[in-house]
């Protein structure tokens, strides 16, 4: 299967050091690929230069067009939900949407709107304001808001954290729903619970450089641990070892 993204060798540096250092990564469509390690080990700036908001001081990101992307248009095919998305006080669910539609540059009619907010779990919050909805449905409604322009990949930044056992179990629904919609999803957590759950595959990186990577299960087999909470710790003393 042709990846939608193949990054190869993407370097960051800063003052000298490499913060990233040689990081490959596929998404393929449909999958769902989660990327995990401690804080600072380089996650975050491989998916900034994917997404194109932080310039690569090595490698190349080709995606499915065949082509390296055109700075001038990364939001056409990439979605993306960040911890804290600053929704527009008094606009309703279904307002905030039209804006973030505006600003992927597509105009979407009121049926789109609702079958969007539906697929979220949010039909019955159209009309609330964004500013008085729970913890969970505002999650979900960045995740809307990231797939309003029907995107080929949505990248989530910790879409659970912070969010009571129900909350996250919706959210965990709501990403295997879209990923079989065909859209691939990428996303980060600490929760290695949830990763298990939900991930097709797993990426490890520590120190800028991609330690492991292949499904929960085939890890969990390779390094002879019993689940990925596990193998998180054991990775990581073996990093500072």
């Amino acid at each position: 299967m042709t990846p939608l993204i193949a990054a190869r060798g993407l370097v960051k540096r800063y003052g000298g050091r490499a913060v990233v250092d040689g990081i490959d990564v596929d998404v393929y469509p449909g999958e769902v690929l989660a990327v995990i390690g401690p804080n600072g080990a380089g996650k975050s700036t491989t998916l900034e230069m994917i997404l194109g908001l932080r310039g690569a001081d090595g490698g190349s990101v080709t995606y499915w067009t065949g082509g390296p992307r055109r700075r001038e248009d990364p939001g056409r095919w990439m979605g993306v939900q960040l911890q804290d998305t600053p929704f527009f006080p008094g606009l309703t669910a279904a307002e905030n949407l039209q804006v973030f539609a505006a600003f992927y540059g597509v105009r979407v009619t009121r049926q789109r709107l609702d079958d969007n907010l539906a697929a979220c779990g949010l039909a019955e919050a159209a009309h609330t304001e964004a500013a008085r909805l729970s913890g969970g449905q505002q999650k979900r409604l960045a995740i809307a808001a990231a797939l309003v322009h029907q995107p080929k990949v949505v990248f989530l930044d910790e879409p659970t954290a912070a969010l009571d056992p129900a909350a996250r179990r919706e959210i965990r629904m709501l990403i295997r729903r879209i990923s079989r919609s065909g859209t691939a999803v990428v996303f980060t957590s600490h929760d290695m619970e949830e990763v298990e759950k939900v991930a097709d595959r797993v990426m490890f990186v520590s120190g800028g450089r991609v330690r492991a990577a292949g499904t929960p299960q085939a890890l969990t087999a390779a390094y002879g641990v019993a689940d990925l909470d596990e193998l998180y710790m054991k990775l990581a003393v073996e990093e500072v070892s």
